[in-house]
């Protein structure tokens, strides 16, 4: 359906279109933009023309990601209808009407015959005499006639659109901050008091259990309510997981009083999951709201920098529980409360309450299970793929750091330093993961064969740390620099592929997200992420404590589990339908290629 701008008489409706479309004239018509009818007239010639309404009173997530579908109607009968950009309804909204024009002449100039092909051609993506290309409005204006759009309207537009981007982003990464040094307080703290690996690990067990169930609730809220008050849910229960920490009392690192400790932990842990999983849910939606789905690039590199910050400032939160803890353990949670605090504000004052709404208010569980095909694949692997990290990271790491009898006997700061470093490293080669794929090895953007050659190279690295911890004399003979170079290599290689696996995820699950469901959909996925984060949690402290003779044996055992779950991440995304794009390694090696156009 070509559309132009047309000008009205009405001083407080001055922006109108025209539709294109021959109509009967008569009564009855009206054009309809989303779910807001306007009321349209047919012009001579058999033209219609109707007012544009504010885009406020449009469904917000859907202008933002999947457009605004317009409809001409008489009565009943669809005359036409195509979908509009909210940049386009932005545009049409802006044009103003020639004061020294009347409609007739407006019409005459707008939607005569003699401008029919150039609107029909710009409608199908051609290009005119004037230079104008396919899907952009032109503005039928005389010569000498001021810009339709001024420099200043389209930035405050493009403000506009990225407003929620920045204050969600901003909030999110400040709550991750709190999220990774809340860990390292309880983790540290826990040890110091004596508490044995499988203790700590059932600790934090209710804290990704809790990220299974709220991950499905937050997906089902999410899409009814909106994001803005999943975001504001999340740092709320933060803040109040924080709170709860203060009541630990060292009375309970006698063994006797232990259980009290594990019980209290925990259940101040489940909040914290909690909150964790309904702010991330905002972190990861907003991208796909804010980028149009043709610039699949551009979603690409937003994922990966917000999911590469994300995790850099968890590791600078790892860091700031340890410093912190060093200090005073009250002083700590302090500190955290205050990076909480001031997120809040931004979020309950400049978010819109539509924002990630579905269309439908009727949303059940039931829906959150039936999810499309591909996000159903890619939440098994996303499920194996985070499985494989925390069957040794999360609990068995640090304790092997600080072991001084079979491990490397570090002590508390240098452990949470090497925790964060870790981290650090990883976030920030996720946001650099669109350069490394993108660019040298020409995988753009990615797909299912990039997702399985980075998950197949990623099981040789903890295949290489089984091998060592379980067979080389290094950790037999307790040597420590032989053991220090093969952890800081073999871990590092590990982090550095993880961290591309994991960007490819987080790209490719709002690449599948539907546009009005994502929050649905996104929450699902993480739903999986979390029961692999659980069930790696649980098994590693499980192997760790009772695997073979020692802790060695036992951190063997952790990698070992680590090189299935990997595999098994690859195995699954092979059922991916996804062809497109094939896959490359640089310019001159094709490995898969791309499907033949038409075929």
């Amino acid at each position: 359906m070509p559309l132009a701008p047309f000008p009205s008489t009405n001083g407080d409706e001055a922006r109108v279109v025209c539709c294109g479309t021959t109509a009967p004239a008569t009564s009855g018509l009206r054009c309809r933009w989303g779910n807001v009818e306007v009321p349209a007239r047919a012009e001579d010639g058999g033209q219609v023309t109707c007012c544009v309404p504010a885009p406020e009173a449009l469904n917000t997530d859907v202008e933002l990601s999947t457009g605004v579908p317009v409809k001409v109607l008489h009565h009943d009968n669809v005359l036409a209808e195509e979908t509009l950009s909210l940049e386009q309804v932005h545009l049409l909204r802006s044009l103003k009407a020639p004061g020294s024009q009347d409609t007739a002449a407006a019409l005459a100039a707008a939607s005569g015959a003699n401008h029919a092909p150039d609107m029909l051609a710009a409608s199908r993506g051609e290009v005119g005499d004037n230079g104008s290309k396919a899907g952009q409005l032109q503005p039928a204006t005389e010569p000498g006639s001021k810009p339709a759009e001024t420099r200043k309207e389209a930035m405050q537009r493009k403000y506009s659109a990225l407003k929620p981007f920045v204050i969600i982003s901003l909030s999110y990464l400040l709550f991750t901050t709190t999220d990774g040094a809340v860990r390292m307080i309880v983790l540290l703290h826990a040890y110091r008091s004596g508490f044995s690996a499988w203790q700590v690990a059932i600790m934090f067990s209710l804290y990704e259990m809790a990220g299974v169930v709220t991950n499905l609730a937050a997906g089902m809220l999410g899409a009814r309510w909106g994001i803005k008050w999943t975001l504001l849910s999340g740092l709320t229960l933060q803040l109040a997981g924080i709170s709860v920490l203060y009541g630990w009392q060292d009375g309970w690192s006698v063994p006797e009083n232990r259980w009290k400790g594990i019980l209290f932990v925990t259940c101040a842990q489940m909040l914290c999951g909690i909150a964790k999983d309904l702010t991330k849910l905002g972190g990861k939606t907003v991208t796909k709201l804010v980028t149009p789905d043709e610039k699949q690039s551009s979603l690409f590199k937003l994922v990966s920098f917000i999911t590469g910050m994300k995790n850099s400032l968890k590791g600078a939160g790892y860091f700031l529980g340890a410093a912190c803890l060093a200090f005073n353990y009250q002083f700590a949670l302090g500190v955290l409360l205050a990076l909480i605090l001031a997120a809040m504000p931004w979020a309950a004052l400049g978010l819109t309450s539509q924002l990630g709404r579905a269309r439908k208010e009727n949303l059940t569980l039931g829906q959150i299970f039936r999810q499309p095909y591909n996000i159903n694949v890619l939440s098994v692997s996303r499920y194996f793929l985070f499985g494989s990290r925390d069957m040794w990271f999360e609990v068995p790491l640090p304790f092997f750091l600080r072991n001084a009898t079979y491990g490397l006997g570090w002590s508390r700061p240098l452990t949470g330093l090497f925790l964060a470093v870790w981290i650090i490293v990883y976030g920030q080669f996720q946001s650099w993961t669109p350069q490394l794929v993108l660019t040298p090895l020409r995988q753009m953007p990615a797909n299912k064969y990039v997702a399985v050659a980075w998950n197949a190279a990623l099981v040789a690295t903890p295949l290489f740390m089984g091998l060592m911890l379980q067979a080389s004399d290094l950790f037999r003979s307790h040597h420590l620099g032989g053991m220090t170079g093969i952890m800081i290599g073999g871990l590092g290689a590990f982090c550095l592929v993880f961290a591309v696996n994991s960007s490819i995820h987080s790209y490719l699950i709002v690449r599948y997200a539907q546009g009005d469901k994502v929050a649905m959909n996104v929450g699902f996925y993480y739903c999986a992420n979390a029961l692999g984060r659980l069930t790696g949690t649980l098994v590693s402290g499980a192997l760790y404590s009772y695997a073979g003779d020692n802790v060695v044996q036992g951190f063997a055992a952790c990698f070992w589990a680590s090189v299935g779950f990997a595999a098994l991440s690859a195995a699954v995304e092979l059922f991916l339908a996804d062809n497109s794009g094939g896959l490359r390694c640089g310019g001159c090696l094709t490995l898969v290629a791309p499907p033949q156009e038409g075929g």
